[in-house]
């Protein structure tokens, strides 16, 4: 099961004998079996019909439309719900039940921050050249993780993800070479091709949370860290904050072994933009490393309807 990266102009879809049948110019260019299709991410314009969407909706298969030139709008198709209610009922329980509503987001700020610190490790093994500079990074981390359970609020506990997300990203800085430019995390836009490469991970993995949280019966826009906005299904926020650093370590890979490099970028105005043959590459080396990103998210997502439905039953009892 794959992902189906749409990147070019002209392209149409139709569905043929069980199969995707993709067009371009009106020329069928191939056919994949459907059931070998979990998501379908379009860049560019594309031409399909609503009977289309409504297949891929029965058979669970993700669409995510990313337009703009700079690729800051973002549609999903879900399909159908898990079929039952309750867990959604027991999610919106945790939300409004401060206590349990900390502890879940406890949670995730403390598997995030453990993964960057084991992270930091890592940069320390491959770069001892860099090793004052890492150290720095992961003492700071170290001493968050220490004072993760003392946080008695959520302003608290997103203060000191905030601060390790700053700590880590300082541990990135130091070692990727400075042709990249690289001098902490931008975004909206990203102006440097580390943040470009940063801001597309996130935004496709953010896009499996939603997919996962949704199958498992979950509300993807009532998050525990995150609150509910406008527009931003918070729940996958949450979910992908654990895969933030592994995220970043993929993305240094990327640089070091020079999969993507600066001449696979453009500039428009203050915006650093993949260009195309840097999409290719991105989306390839993407796809290798997004399974175990995707099983995650499912695991994580079946993992926190336990959690919440186990909560929601020893209430009901006492």
């Amino acid at each position: 099961m794959s992902t189906l990266y749409l990147d070019r102009r002209d392209m149409e879809l139709k569905i043929r004998d069980g199969a995707l049948a993709i067009y371009r110019n009106g020329r069928q260019q191939k056919t994949l079996p459907l059931k070998m299709i979990t998501r379908i991410v379009t860049r560019a314009d594309t031409l399909l019909s609503s009977s289309l969407l409504a297949e891929l909706a029965t058979r669970g298969i993700g669409f995510t439309a990313i337009s703009g030139r700079r690729g800051e709008k973002i549609a999903h198709l879900l399909g159908d719900p898990h079929g039952d209610a309750s867990r959604r009922l027991a999610q919106y329980h945790a939300y409004n039940d401060d206590d349990h509503r900390l502890e879940l987001a406890r949670k995730t700020v403390s598997a995030k921050v453990n993964n960057q610190l084991r992270f930091v490790h890592r940069l320390k093994s491959a770069r001892p050249d860099q090793r004052a500079s890492l150290t720095k990074s992961e003492r700071a981390i170290s001493g968050i993780i220490d004072r993760l359970e003392e946080a008695d609020s959520l302003e608290s506990l997103r203060g000191h993800e905030g601060a390790a997300a700053s700590a880590g990203f300082d541990a990135l800085q130091a070692v990727l070479p400075p042709r990249l430019q690289f001098n902490g995390r931008n975004r909206r836009p990203p102006r440097d091709p580390v943040n470009a490469a940063l801001s597309l991970s996130y935004t496709l993995a953010h896009s499996d949370a939603v997919l996962a949280s949704h199958l498992a019966g979950l509300d993807p826009a009532i998050g525990m860290l995150h609150d509910p906005a406008w527009g931003r299904p918070s729940l996958a926020a949450d979910m992908i904050e654990p895969l933030r650093p592994h995220i970043d370590e993929w993305v240094w890979t990327l640089f070091r072994d020079r999969v993507i490099d600066n001449d696979h970028f453009g500039q428009e105005g203050e915006a650093c933009l993949l260009k195309k043959n840097g999409r290719q590459r991105f989306y390839g080396a993407w796809e290798e490393r997004a399974p175990a990103m995707r099983r995650w998210l499912r695991q994580a997502a079946h993992a926190l309807v336990r959690e919440l439905q186990n909560r929601q039953l020893e209430q009901d009892e006492t």
